[in-house]
C-alpha cells in the first residue's frame, strides 16, 4: 500500500478513471460531475463497444482512435475526466504510448466477491471476462510501464468509508483542487446513463458516498462457477489492492 504523502501535481488535461464493472465508479462519475471545472463522459470506450458509436462534444466517433483524437482535442479546451469499465477490451487505448502517458489513468477497485455477486444478478449470462480484474491489471501495468510510475489506485471501501480524506487524496496525487462541495448530489438519472440506466440504479438514487448491503442469491461461496471466476480473477485484484493509496490506516 502506498503512502498518502506526494506533493500536488499540476493539473492534467485528462484524467480517466479504469475500473472493473460494479466497482462503484459511476459514484465516483457522479461527484464529479458537481464539478464545474470538468467535462465528464461517461464510459465512451464501454459504450463505443457495445453500441458502435460514442457520442462527443457534438461529433459521433467510432474507432477507439478517433475517440482518443476527440478526448485529446476536448481536453485542449478544457480539463476531462472520464470513467470507464474493463468488461470490453481496448486494444486502441493499450496501443497508443502516448495516451497512457499524458493521461491520467487512475483506477478504482472493490472486492470481487461483491463484484461477481452483484455483475451475476443483473447479468445471469455472465461470461468470466465480464468481470475484468485481469483487464484492469493489464492496463494498469501498460500505464506504469508507460509513465514510469504506478498509477493511482482507490479502494472503493475507503471511499464509503471515508469519502473527504479519500477524495482529497485522489485530488492531491493528481493535481486536482479538492472540492468538498461535490462529495454531495441531487439523486436522479443524468441523460447520460439512459442506455445503461439499469447499471447504475444504486449511483442514480444515491446523493452521496454511502454503504448500501445487499443479499445476492448467487455468491461465490453458495455457486461453483462464480467461485470459479473468483479465483482466476482475485490475485489480478490482489495486485491492485497493495497499490492503493492508503486512506483512514
Amino acid at each position: 500500500m502506498t503512502d498518502d504523502s506526494e506533493s500536488v501535481r499540476e493539473q492534467p488535461r485528462i484524467i480517466a478513471l479504469w475500473s472493473a464493472p460494479r466497482s462503484r465508479s459511476t459514484a465516483f462519475l457522479r461527484m464529479m460531475m458537481e464539478r464545474d471545472d470538468l467535462v465528464v463522459l461517461h464510459e465512451p470506450f464501454s459504450v463505443l463497444a457495445g453500441f458502435g458509436e460514442f457520442e462527443i462534444a457534438g461529433r459521433t466517433v467510432r474507432t477507439e482512435f478517433e475517440l482518443i483524437g476527440a478526448i485529446r482535442e476536448l481536453g485542449a479546451e478544457r480539463p476531462v475526466f472520464f470513467k470507464d469499465t474493463t468488461d470490453f477490451h481496448y486494444p486502441g487505448v493499450l496501443a497508443d504510448e502516448e495516451f497512457l502517458r499524458e493521461s491520467a489513468h487512475t483506477f478504482i477497485i472493490r472486492d470481487p466477491a461483491e463484484v461477481i455477486a452483484s455483475h451475476y444478478a443483473l447479468n445471469p449470462d455472465l461470461d468470466r471476462a465480464d468481470i475484468g480484474f485481469s483487464r484492469l491489471h493489464e492496463l494498469y501495468t501498460a500505464v506504469e510501464k508507460a509513465q514510469g510510475e504506478a498509477p493511482v489506485v482507490v479502494d472503493s471501501d475507503n471511499l464509503l468509508d471515508h469519502p473527504e480524506a479519500t477524495v482529497r487524496s485522489y485530488c492531491e496525487r493528481i493535481g486536482l483542487h479538492f472540492r468538498a462541495d461535490a462529495l454531495t448530489w441531487r439523486s436522479g438519472v443524468p441523460s447520460e446513463w439512459r442506455k445503461t440506466e439499469r447499471w447504475h440504479v444504486d449511483a442514480s438514487e444515491s446523493t452521496g458516498f454511502v454503504r448500501r448491503e445487499k443479499n445476492y442469491a448467487d455468491t461465490v461461496e453458495s455457486n461453483a462457477y462464480l467461485a470459479e471466476i473468483h479465483a482466476e480473477q482475485f490475485p489480478f485484484y490482489a495486485y491492485l489492492f497493495e497499490r492503493r493509496i492508503a486512506v483512514g490506516a
